[in-house]
């Protein structure tokens, strides 16, 4: 018998034993269909703040917004105080805001390698670790958020989920089957594999901002 034979062997004869126990309910394939959660730490926090806290902690900006027609006045904003290009791209779900009246040139398609400021929206965000997620699609390229320097996301307060667990029971309950591409952001790309110099960049967006919007 093989190490790999051997050890699945004792698996089964251990999970034998606890079903003649009682102690197991189900099956394996039932297991993996119910999607069952494991042991939780308590995360008593509020999860807005929490998701505040943690974005600026991993060098994310942050933004709050009343309404959707806010967005190109804080984007414009932001770029301006921060000395960046006042044109980018966003995706098409963003095209219909008044970008010229913020003084913006927003081109409402995927980003190629010479766009540096990119608008992308949110499936959804992690509270507990400050993280965006970002699914992509048709009119949801990834190419948005990781080509451009400057990633600006938006995000409604109403989907900030507390847990990792949540954002797949989320995605099980609205999407279903995923798509190509799940991607976690939290806050702008870096390394510190050379030297332990930390670099921003590295493999995506120098920056990263969030706006936060309360509808």
């Amino acid at each position: 018998m093989s190490a790999k034979e051997n050890i699945l062997a004792r698996i089964r004869s251990a999970n034998a034993m606890h079903a003649a126990a009682g102690d197991v309910s189900f099956t394996p394939s039932e297991r993996l269909s119910a999607h069952p959660r494991g042991p939780m730490p308590t995360m008593q926090w509020d999860a807005l703040e929490r998701f505040k806290a943690c974005s600026i902690a991993a060098a994310s900006t942050v933004d709050e917004l009343s309404t959707r027609a806010d967005i190109p006045a804080a984007v414009a904003r932001y770029l301006k105080q921060n000395n960046l290009p006042m044109s980018g791209v966003c995706w098409p779900e963003f095209g219909d805001l008044d970008w010229h009246g913020a003084g913006l040139e927003m081109q409402p398609r995927p980003a190629a390698g010479d766009d540096k400021v990119g608008v992308t929206g949110s499936f959804c965000a992690l509270a507990e670790t400050g993280t965006l997620v970002l699914l992509s699609g048709e009119s949801q390229a990834a190419t948005t958020s990781l080509l451009p320097e400057t990633h600006i996301a938006v995000i409604s307060t109403s989907r900030v989920v507390v847990s990792m667990e949540d954002v797949w029971e989320l995605m099980r309950e609205e999407i279903g089957e995923l798509p190509r591409q799940v991607n976690f952001v939290s806050g702008p790309s870096r390394t510190a594999d050379i030297e332990m110099t930390l670099v921003y960049g590295a493999h995506g967006p120098f920056r990263v901002h969030v706006l936060l919007l309360d509808e």
